[in-house]
């Protein structure tokens, strides 16, 4: 979220920056609206400020027997004792209309964010590793999951549709296993504390980060008392859907796309001290999204899920903290594949391909031998004060004890069921087994090959 005062003293940057991310002319468009809600302010509390003088001049005009007076002074009072509320309804709606415009608006990319319009323009910063020699073609992990007879798409497809899996056996422990691996990794050596957040949170609360409003055709809903809801908004002639029914009673949640949601609202409309901070905290979450975009876009096998595993860090800075943090956090999430023998390379993300709420990303990108590809597994993300804004959240400096918005970030430390894919794809065998990497071990009970079990 945007700060209007800032962007009336800095209209030609503010546009200049938005420009890089294929958007123009905004600031002017932003500017109007305050001006609106400017207009609708003075006229409102010049209209309050009128009516309280007006008041007391009937007590004047009483006093000195005027009663043509008190009467001309009386109608007007009455007059302004409409024309206070519709005045107050027009700054009301005024200042509405500048915060969804503002709400709509992408965070503004640093200066060294390469320029581009999509994934095309992003650069390379390194790699690590190098694709293993494998005696044969490798198999994509749904054929070697499938063969296994430990993925499951047909009975998901039976539970819930398209793009849901179910894991049997050593796979649904290997999943679990990495998903430990990653908390342990993160707690133990990167000073993460582990959170255990709620999985349905408020609209507010999706608001703060920016999954809301502009990407709701992304999210999953969850209302409570759904049915009751529905037949009485039904009954009542209203249009179904989730909206008629949470007007009708129901108490709608939303399911997190991501642990980043409820981790950087833990901050939200407070004041932490600075030297409270770096904050950072990681989670392991189901996430949940609808991926209104991605028809047709991996319909096979685990890349593409409506509900997934991911270990996700959040740290919550100082403006001055955010930059060093970043490549901290990539770091952190790089150690991960490293310790996992997996290939993969780091990208810096190009202005048309970051996320609306990030100011610069690292994508981190593995290799998947069946899919002979780089996949991404991890994105970590520095958001500047834009996040900060939309929760209310501040922090008090050390010297002077002045109070300003934080910075937060969040990363992918990393995708639990793209780094599945990666173990499966990368240690697999001739024979259709999967070595378990060495990392791992302590969290399969020592088992050393993931196997068709016989029967």
């Amino acid at each position: 979220m945007h700060d209007i005062r800032w962007i009336r003293d800095n209209a030609q940057a503010f546009d200049r920056a938005l420009a890089r991310r294929g958007l123009a002319g905004l600031a002017g468009a932003m500017i109007a609206l305050d001006e609106r809600r400017r207009a609708a302010i003075g006229a409102a509390e010049e209209a309050q400020a009128r009516r309280n003088l007006v008041s007391r001049d009937i007590g004047e005009a009483k006093k000195s027997k005027d009663d043509a007076m008190a009467a001309r002074l009386l109608a007007e009072v009455g007059e302004l004792k409409t024309r206070v509320p519709a005045l107050a309804a027009q700054e009301k709606a005024a200042t509405l209309a500048l915060d969804t415009a503002l709400a709509q608006v992408p965070n503004l990319p640093l200066d060294d964010v390469p320029d581009g319009h999509d994934a095309n323009g992003n650069v390379e910063r390194h790699r690590f590793g190098a694709k293993r020699a494998q005696a044969s073609a490798p198999r994509q992990h749904f054929e070697l999951g499938e063969a296994l007879g430990q993925m499951d798409f047909e009975t998901a497809a039976k539970l819930s549709g398209a793009r849901f899996v179910v894991l049997k056996g050593a796979l649904a422990r290997m999943e679990r296993a990495l998903g430990q691996f990653m908390l342990d990794l993160h707690t133990r050596e990167h000073g993460y504390v582990e959170i255990s957040p709620p999985l349905l949170v408020r609209e507010e609360v999706m608001f703060g980060t920016a999954q809301l409003p502009k990407f709701a055709a992304d999210q999953f809903a969850a209302l409570a008392g759904a049915d009751a809801a529905l037949r009485r908004a039904d009954s009542n002639g209203a249009a179904d859907g989730l909206d008629a029914a949470r007007g009708a009673g129901g108490d709608r949640r939303w399911l997190i796309p991501t642990a980043e949601v409820p981790l950087t609202n833990l901050v939200r409309e407070s004041i932490v001290e600075e030297a409270d901070l770096p904050l950072r905290l990681t989670a392991c979450t189901p996430c949940f999204r609808a991926e209104a975009g991605a028809a047709g876009k991996d319909t096979r096998g685990m890349i593409r899920q409506h509900q997934f595993t991911k270990v996700e860090l959040v740290s919550v800075t100082t403006p001055r903290q955010s930059a060093d943090e970043h490549e901290r956090m990539l770091a952190c999430a790089e150690e991960v594949l490293r310790r996992l023998g997996l290939h993969y390379r780091v990208m810096t993300l190009c202005t048309g391909d970051m996320g609306f709420a990030a100011r610069k990303t690292y994508d981190i990108e593995v290799w998947l031998p069946g899919q002979n590809a780089f996949r991404e597994i991890s994105s970590c993300s520095q958001c500047g004060d834009f996040q900060a804004r939309r929760m209310a959240a501040r922090y008090r400096a050390r010297e002077g004890r002045e109070v300003g918005h934080v910075h937060t970030l969040n990363g992918s430390g990393v995708a639990v069921g793209r780094a599945l894919i990666a173990v499966m794809e990368t240690y697999q065998q001739e024979d259709g087994s999967i070595m378990v990497p060495e990392v791992l071990a302590p969290y399969m009970a020592g088992m050393a090959r993931v196997e068709r079990v016989a029967g």
